[in-house]
C-alpha cells in the first residue's frame, strides 16, 4: 500500500544566508508590522494630536516635544537602553547596559536570556523568550513601545516646559526609569518572575507615563494662569485624526505582545477593539447624563483609557471581561477626572495639562487590577512564564496582590526617579520657560507658528494681519474651557 507524501511547497523549504532555518517569516513580518503600527502611533498620531488638542499659540512646541521624543529615544535605545531592558541581568530590576548595533548580534535569532522561568527547586518551568525572527525585530519592536512612553509623559507637560530642560531629561528618565520597569516586568527581572502580569504595558508604558507625567508637571510648575483656564483646542479635527492612528495603531501595540502571530494576538486585537468601543461609550455618556452634551474630546479621552485598561491583560482575558473593563475604564478615570480633581487641593495645584494622571495612571493601574481578577488560566498558560496563573475569578487571589505589589513598585520608582532627575536638570537650566515665552508661546520659542492666522497668542498687527480689527475682536470673549481640560 502506497504512502501520501504531501509536497512541502519550495517556498516553505528554501533556506539561504538571509533566510536561515530558524526564521518565521510570518511572525516576522507581523513582528515588523506591528512595530510599524505602534511607531504610528508616536509619528504621526500623537504628534498630531498634542499639535491639535492644544491651544493655537501652543501648537508647535507641543509637537515638536513628541517628535524630539521619539528621535531621542530612538538613539539612546541602540546606544545602552535596550540591553537595559531585555539583556543580561545586572540587579533583579536592571539589566547590563551595552550597544544593540552590531551585525552578529541583530542577525542571530532573537532570545531574552534573562526570561528563564525557573522552579523554587532550580529546574526550568518555562524557557527563556525565543522568538522565530532576528534581533534587529525585536530592537525595534521595543524601541516604539520606548518612545511612545515618553511621548505620553509629555502630555503632562505642555505649555510650559523649557525646550532645553525636555531635551536633557528624555535620555535621563528614558535610562533610569524606563529601563527598570521594562526589564522587572517584561526583560526577566524579579517582576517578571514573581508572575505579575502586564501583557502589553499597563504598568511598564501607561502607569510610568502618568506617575511620571504629574510628578514631573509637579517640579516644572503651571502654565500660565490664563492658559489654565482657557486652554481651547485649536483643530478637533485634526485631534480625532490622531486619536484614530492611536486606537488602530493599538492592533500592533497590543497584537504584536506574544512575539508571535498566533491565536493569543487574535484574542488580544478583538479585546483592545472591545474594551476601547465600551469605554468610549460609557464616557460619553456620563458627559451627557452630567454635562447635557456629548464632548469630542471627552470621547478620545474615553477611547484612551479603554485602551489603556485592556493593555494589561489583553490577550489575558474573555471577551465579557473585556466589557466589563471598558465600563469601568470609561467610568473611574472619568470620575477621577470630573470629581476627584475638583476636591482634591493636590490635583488642582499641579498642573497635569491633558490630565495624563487620569488616562494612563488610573486606567493603567485599573486594567493591572481587573487583569488580576479575570485573568483566564487557559489564556495565561499560552503567554505567561509562570504556568497555572490564574484571575482572582477563578481562584487566583494570590494574582491579585501580586498586581498591587507590581503597580507600587512603578509607582514609587518614577516618583522618586523622575523627581531626583527634574531636581538634577534645574541645577543646569529652569524647567519651565520664562514669562516671556510663556505670554507669546510658538512663535518665541521657536520662532515658527502652526497657523497663519491672527489669534491667541497674539497682538494685534495690522502690518501683519491686515484688515480692519472689528469691535467684537477687540473684545475678549469670556469662554469655560471644554472637554477633557475643564478641569485640568
Amino acid at each position: 500500500m502506497g504512502t501520501n507524501v504531501t509536497a512541502v511547497p519550495s517556498a516553505y523549504t528554501f533556506t539561504s544566508a538571509a533566510v536561515p532555518d530558524w526564521l518565521n517569516k510570518g511572525d516576522n513580518a507581523w513582528q515588523m508590522i506591528s512595530a510599524t503600527l505602534v511607531g504610528l502611533q508616536s509619528v504621526p498620531g500623537l504628534i498630531i494630536l498634542y499639535g491639535s488638542i492644544v491651544k493655537k499659540k501652543w501648537a508647535v512646541n507641543s509637537a515638536f516635544m513628541a517628535l524630539y521624543a521619539f528621535a531621542a529615544v530612538v538613539l539612546c535605545w541602540v546606544l545602552w537602553a535596550y540591553k537595559m531592558s531585555f539583556g543580561e541581568e545586572l540587579l533583579p530590576f536592571w539589566g547590563k547596559a551595552g550597544p544593540a548595533l552590531g551585525q552578529e548580534f541583530l542577525i542571530s535569532q532573537a532570545n531574552l536570556s534573562a526570561t528563564l522561568h525557573k522552579f523554587h527547586n532550580g529546574t526550568t518551568e518555562t524557557m527563556m523568550a525565543m522568538p522565530y525572527y532576528p534581533t534587529a525585530t525585536m530592537v525595534w519592536f521595543q524601541c516604539v513601545f520606548a518612545a511612545i512612553t515618553v511621548v505620553l509623559l509629555a502630555g503632562s507637560l505642555l505649555g510650559r516646559m523649557n525646550i532645553r530642560a525636555w531635551m536633557i531629561f528624555v535620555p535621563l528618565w528614558l535610562t533610569f526609569s524606563y529601563t527598570v520597569g521594562a526589564f522587572s516586568l517584561w526583560g526577566g527581572g524579579f517582576l517578571f518572575q514573581w508572575g505579575v502580569i502586564d501583557y502589553s504595558g499597563g504598568y511598564v508604558i501607561h502607569l510610568s507615563s502618568g506617575i511620571a507625567g504629574i510628578t514631573a508637571a509637579y517640579w516644572v510648575g503651571p502654565r500660565l494662569k490664563a492658559d489654565r483656564e482657557r486652554f481651547p483646542p485649536n483643530n478637533v479635527l485634526l485631534m480625532l485624526a490622531g486619536a484614530g492612528l492611536l486606537w488602530m495603531g493599538w492592533a500592533g501595540f497590543n497584537g504584536g505582545d506574544p512575539y508571535s502571530a498566533n491565536i493569543d494576538s487574535s484574542m488580544a486585537v478583538l479585546n483592545t477593539n472591545i474594551c476601547a468601543a465600551t469605554s468610549l461609550l460609557v464616557w460619553t455618556c456620563l458627559d451627557v447624563i452630567v454635562f447635557g452634551k456629548p464632548s469630542v474630546i471627552g470621547a478620545v479621552q474615553g477611547m484612551m483609557t479603554g485602551l489603556v485598561c485592556i493593555t494589561p491583560g489583553a490577550g489575558l482575558v474573555q471577551g465579557w471581561a473585556a466589557i466589563i473593563m471598558g465600563a469601568l475604564s470609561g467610568s473611574v478615570p472619568w470620575f477621577t477626572m470630573m470629581v476627584v480633581h475638583k476636591k482634591w487641593t493636590l490635583l488642582q495645584k499641579i498642573d497635569d495639562t491633558l490630565g495624563v494622571f487620569h488616562t494612563h495612571a488610573v486606567a493603567g493601574f485599573l486594567g493591572g487590577l481587573l487583569t488580576g481578577i479575570f485573568a483566564e488560566p487557559v489564556l495565561n498558560n499560552l503567554f505567561l512564564p509562570v504556568t497555572n496563573s490564574r484571575g482572582g475569578v477563578y481562584g487566583g487571589g494570590m494574582q491579585v496582590l501580586k498586581q498591587i505589589v507590581g503597580a507600587g513598585f512603578v509607582i514609587g520608582w518614577n516618583i522618586v526617579i523622575t523627581s531626583l532627575i527634574c531636581v538634577a536638570i534645574r541645577v543646569v537650566v529652569p524647567l519651565r520657560m520664562p514669562e516671556g515665552q510663556l505670554m507669546i508661546g510658538d512663535d518665541a520659542v521657536h520662532g515658527e507658528e502652526a497657523y497663519a492666522l491672527w489669534g491667541d497668542g497674539e497682538k494685534y498687527d495690522a502690518s501683519k494681519h491686515g484688515g480692519m480689527l472689528l469691535e467684537d475682536q477687540m473684545m475678549p470673549k469670556v469662554r469655560t474651557s471644554i472637554g477633557a481640560t475643564q478641569v485640568v
